[in-house]
């Protein structure tokens, strides 16, 4: 056996336990639950193949589906601007050589290594109707007819999206950061000579190079904003009346509480499909804003 071949084998042989644990945990579980989408199976009884009537089902006749898709919509809307815009406006300020530029970086990024479970038993004390520190903070800036956020269908998404983009900011800012210093200072520079101000420097210089970075951003908060589960789990337990249930949670409750696995699972793909087209067409135009040096 000559060298190289003793190379080969030895390389399999470190990667075969990870390969494996791929094929068996990740794409085995993939290809079982697209199975598992075409029969009707509770885990307790034979299950029955039904062929596309899950996926019917799930379009055309099932309400709750429906809102909890436009839940996810309004969670979607309501994050991935605000994350972006804010991280954008959060890593300009960190670039700049401020008094406690280290402190405060720190501070933005502290909620992403928080979990989300911790976080979220702490803001059922902010959003607290009685006692909670938004309502006091909303009472004493003169409001008076104080939201019930939990208990209230219209304010209860609004506490599970403020969660969290208070929670998640501060990864779309570290990635603006690093972007932003990727940016040669030269052009800056250039600019400033021939009479550019800092606004036009922005228009013309920042956002431009920046646009591959601004996509990512975009792109992986869509995806992570269309699969959110723990803030609406823990926060509002997906209520009051279904008004803070999404897709995910929508699974969760079809798989493990009413062991509707095959629904669940027709609910997952359909999930898959949804974050497919949308990651899809972003990349089909970006082409049309997204500048590459």
């Amino acid at each position: 056996m000559t060298l190289k071949t003793r190379e080969g084998v030895a390389a399999w042989f470190f990667l075969l336990p990870g390969f494996a644990g791929f094929l068996i945990f990740v794409f085995g579980a993939v290809a079982v639950s697209f199975f598992l989408s075409f029969l009707q199976w509770d885990m307790l009884t034979p299950a029955k193949f039904v062929g596309l009537e899950n996926y019917v089902r799930l379009i055309a006749y099932d309400k709750t589906f429906h809102l909890v898709l436009k839940n996810t919509i309004t969670f979607v809307l309501g994050t991935v601007p605000t994350r972006v815009i804010l991280g954008l406006l959060f890593a300009l300020a960190l670039v700049r050589n401020i008094p406690a530029r280290t402190f405060f970086r720190a501070a933005i990024f502290l909620p992403v290594i928080i979990p989300t479970v911790a976080a979220a038993m702490v803001f059922r004390w902010i959003f607290n109707a009685d006692f909670g520190l938004m309502n006091e903070f909303l009472y004493s800036i003169g409001f008076s007819n104080l939201p019930r956020w939990f208990s209230d269908p219209k304010w209860a998404m609004s506490a599970v999206i403020i969660l969290s983009i208070w929670k998640d900011v501060g990864f779309s800012t570290v990635l603006f950061m690093a972007g932003l210093q990727g940016i040669p200072s030269s052009l800056y520079e250039a600019a400033w000579l021939d009479g550019a101000n800092k606004w036009k420097s922005f228009v013309y210089i920042t956002l431009p190079l920046l646009s591959p970075t601004t996509f990512f951003v975009i792109v992986i908060n869509i995806i992570s904003s269309f699969q959110v589960f723990d803030q609406a789990y823990v926060l509002t337990g997906g209520g009051p009346g279904n008004a803070t249930n999404t897709i995910v949670y929508y699974i969760y409750n079809n798989a493990f509480q009413w062991f509707r696995m095959g629904y669940a699972s027709a609910v997952a793909w359909l999930l898959f499909g949804i974050i497919f087209a949308a990651t899809f067409v972003q990349f089909r135009y970006q082409k049309k804003w997204v500048y590459y040096e």
